[in-house]
């Protein structure tokens, strides 16, 4: 099988299981979210510890899904938002059991145990915040494919998100690819090109002036706002992934999505981009 069918099939396969995910019901909604989530730190993990670093994997994924698990009751009016309180003893807890792993270098070990918690559940634990509660309440977004007992849910946001995510990705490479001349940052990711970045860009953005009535929730003007900080975020969220692949000297995050590396190589954009989204949303919406 050729790679551009390889990497075509799975293409396919990711984006009918996010799209379907998220749409099919507010249940394969929250599984969706957790997969991507625990996908990603474990990746994290694996990577660190490859370079003999050894840090708390299984208390750190599972720490990770809990504060996933918290925001979506808390995000379905299920707990009150108190319960965000349940993640500090979880951090003692860390501390606590690394003062009996007696690892060379502790610290190295708790740092990397708490970034992942930072860098891959923050963002993926507002992903229930963005479906259910005040943000869909009073607006007209698409519904579960299935019914549902939820007062208030529509995954618009998120299926907006991803298709502009990947229009801009699209956008990006082929523009790149056509056109790329001037590198847009060699140290890191040799190439990635200014050309691809603006392409990507301003056809994300013309998409988003288009079809943002077939979205919902959001106006066109908002819609056109967030694929301009898609583009942009998303970007830096591609180049940051770079840095700690460079760092830690592995070529792909993983190897579960043929022609395509890991959850962490498919999903960094959304890392970065998803939580700046999320606040414009809250902040001007």
């Amino acid at each position: 099988m050729s790679n551009f069918l390889r990497r075509s099939l799975t293409a396919v396969w990711i984006v009918v299981f996010i799209l379907g995910g998220l749409w099919l019901h507010p249940l394969s909604f929250i599984f969706t979210g957790l997969v991507l989530l625990t996908g990603t730190q474990y990746e994290y993990f694996m990577m660190i510890k490859s370079t003999g670093i050894k840090p708390q994997m299984w208390t750190g994924i599972f720490i990770g899904s809990a504060v996933y698990l918290i925001s979506t009751l808390i995000a379905a009016d299920v707990l009150a938002v108190e319960g965000f309180l349940l993640i500090i003893p979880m951090i003692s807890v860390i501390m606590i059991i690394e003062l009996y792993r007696k690892q060379e270098k502790p610290f190295d070990s708790l740092a990397h145990t708490f970034l992942p918690i930072i860098y891959t559940a923050v963002p993926f634990s507002l992903f229930p915040f963005s479906a259910f509660g005040h943000l869909v309440k009073n607006a007209d977004g698409i519904h579960s494919l299935l019914p549902d007992s939820f007062q208030y849910f529509s995954p618009g946001i998120l299926i907006g998100f991803f298709v502009l995510l990947w229009i801009n990705d699209s956008g990006a490479y082929i523009v790149g690819v056509t056109l790329g001349k001037h590198r847009l940052m060699e140290r890191i990711s040799p190439k990635k090109s200014w050309e691809g970045f603006f392409g990507g860009l301003i056809i994300a953005a013309a998409i988003a002036w288009i079809f943002s009535g077939y979205l919902g929730v959001l106006d066109r003007r908002h819609w056109t706002i967030i694929s301009v900080i898609i583009s942009t975020s998303g970007t830096y969220g591609d180049l940051v992934e770079s840095m700690l692949k460079r760092s830690t000297g592995v070529k792909d995050s993983g190897n579960i999505m043929p022609g395509h590396g890991g959850f962490l190589d498919r999903f960094d954009s959304v890392i970065v981009s998803f939580p700046l989204v999320y606040l414009y949303i809250f902040l001007f919406v």
